[in-house]
């Protein structure tokens, strides 16, 4: 009797924990400083929709957009206290503690959307990832930003030589230096900010951004031709709070990565899209404005601009890796 009473009460006991731990919800504070209706906003939102489904609303996440709780250079710190539990960065944040990064920045490195998504998904993103995963970050996965493109005030950019004397506005990176060097340009180096200004009176001739930068800051009010020649790539990588991932039972583990794969394949399509609307949307202001040319570069014309730019790697071989940038341009 004693032993059926012993063990109903082990069973009772096991099955209150098994309700408490049920009941048990986890909050992560998702902060980004992109607007909620960009790609990457509304992948966070579709994230945050996702994994709350598929736990049953044990992981509520709560997506703080447009750098309304913290911009990303404070970000880090905050996650490393457990404050923010996930992030999305620019790859431009990350070089300072993973130079490696800069594998993005190199010019032409990339075929296609097709080759940069099997690199990051890739033996080549696992690396990245392991890297700030020693810097004690959980690095999740890559979000798209776009592939960059030259843009002018000055001269349209159609051959390597129609850079030489511009001035271009770059983010700060010694690889982004090196490569308007090389073909003559004169780099810049400004905040985001300060650009648009900087275009209206005459402190820089040039630019390089995503179709999304270039539309969405009105770039092209300031411009007069638009070259299409995806030299370059911006990206973000999503990142949790190591302290916050250890603290999750499995389960709730496989719960994220799974809602975050789906938000990563969301966050590409919408990349896309928006790509293909404000490529509509400049080809229409361009045909009504004729303040604006677009110039579709060719195979040959990109290759050419290739040729003169990646006699800038070996220069990154120490800080990247020669192995890295290899196997980025050996992936099929």
């Amino acid at each position: 009797m004693k032993i059926k009473l012993l063990s109903a009460l082990l069973l009772s006991c096991a099955l209150a924990g098994s309700a408490f731990a049920a009941g048990k919800t986890y909050t992560i504070k998702f902060a980004h400083v992109v607007a909620a209706s960009t790609p990457k906003g509304k992948a966070a939102d579709f994230f945050a929709k996702r994994v709350g489904e598929l736990s049953g609303g044990a992981i509520k996440v709560e997506v703080y957009p447009a750098a309304s709780l913290m911009d990303d250079d404070r970000v880090f710190a905050a996650l490393k206290l457990g404050n923010v539990q996930m992030a999305a960065p620019s790859f431009s944040k990350f070089t300072p503690i993973v130079p490696q990064f800069q594998l993005f920045d190199l010019p032409f490195i990339f075929r296609d959307n097709a080759h940069l998504y099997t690199v990051q998904d890739g033996e080549v993103g696992q690396a990245l990832k392991d890297m700030i995963a020693k810097k004690g970050f959980i690095a999740l996965d890559f979000w798209d930003a776009g592939f960059k493109h030259f843009s002018s005030s000055k001269k349209p950019i159609v051959e390597p030589a129609d850079a030489k004397g511009q001035k271009f506005r770059i983010q700060s990176s010694k690889v982004l230096e090196e490569q308007i060097k090389v073909v003559g340009g004169n780099p810049q180096v400004l905040p985001f900010s300060e650009v648009y200004p900087a275009l209206q009176q005459g402190v820089v001739d040039a630019t390089e951004n995503p179709l999304s930068n270039f539309y969405n800051s009105k770039f092209y009010e300031a411009q007069s031709s638009l070259t299409l020649s995806g030299h370059g790539y911006l990206g973000y990588l999503v990142v949790m709070s190591e302290k916050f991932w250890k603290g999750l039972p499995d389960d709730m583990k496989a719960h994220v990565t799974q809602a975050l794969k789906e938000a990563t394949a969301f966050e590409r399509e919408e990349t896309a899209k928006e790509e293909e609307h404000i490529l509509s949307e400049l080809k229409k202001f361009a045909s009504e404005s004729k303040k604006l040319e677009i110039i579709e570069l060719n195979a040959d014309q990109k290759g050419k601009w290739a040729e003169a730019m990646k006699p800038i790697y070996p220069n990154f071989y120490n800080v990247i890796g020669q192995d890295l940038i290899e196997k980025t341009i050996n992936t099929k």
